[in-house]
């Protein structure tokens, strides 16, 4: 497996969260080409051209920042149930903790909230951040039921990226010890 390199590989209880590979690229590829990720910019009329570019993106992100977005797995296994984490591009007006469930059998199972979990303690302890937030369509019922198990409070008053369609502002807790500064 070709992996980017220095990257962390985090683990949970049940999941390993690393950076994109190669072998990814048909799992996200059948994601952004299927109803589920209609709210991140895919669906069925999405090209696999644009499909590529978006996962180029992502692995794009980790070369320019230093760090990006974890594929999810199985502790046991290899397959990608989706990603979540560390998310900011240029643009962008505050750090985000983002998530996609590829996977539609992982559904329901706790495995997205587990991996938020870990990568947002992840920006918080390795990467010093200290805070999150995360953009949420507002038809999106099943990310904001995750932002709000994971403790973000909606944030009306903050600003949101140059999407084409409207977001909600999640805002995660602060990390202990830390007085609430925005990241």
């Amino acid at each position: 497996m070709i992996q980017l390199s220095p990257t962390p590989v985090l683990t949970t209880q049940r999941l390993t969260l690393r950076a994109p590979v190669a072998s990814d690229w048909p799992h996200w590829r059948a994601f952004m080409a299927s109803e589920r990720a209609q709210f991140v910019g895919g669906g069925p009329e999405v090209k696999a051209s644009q499909g590529w570019r978006a996962f180029g993106h992502v692995i794009g992100h980790w070369v320019l920042r230093g760090w990006g977005m974890f594929v999810f797995t199985r502790r046991d296994e290899d397959r990608p149930l989706g990603m979540t984490g560390p998310w900011f591009p240029e643009g962008w007006p505050e750090r985000e903790i983002g998530w996609s469930l590829w996977d539609e059998t992982a559904q329901g199972k706790g495995y997205a909230f587990e991996a938020a979990q870990a990568a947002r303690k992840h920006a918080y302890d390795v990467l010093g951040w200290n805070g999150a937030v995360s953009y949420v369509a507002p038809d999106n019922s099943r990310s904001i039921a995750l932002a709000e198990r994971l403790g973000a409070e909606r944030d009306d008053s903050a600003a949101t990226p140059e999407f084409d369609a409207p977001c909600l502002v999640y805002r995660h807790p602060a990390p202990a010890g830390c007085q609430g500064d925005r990241a």
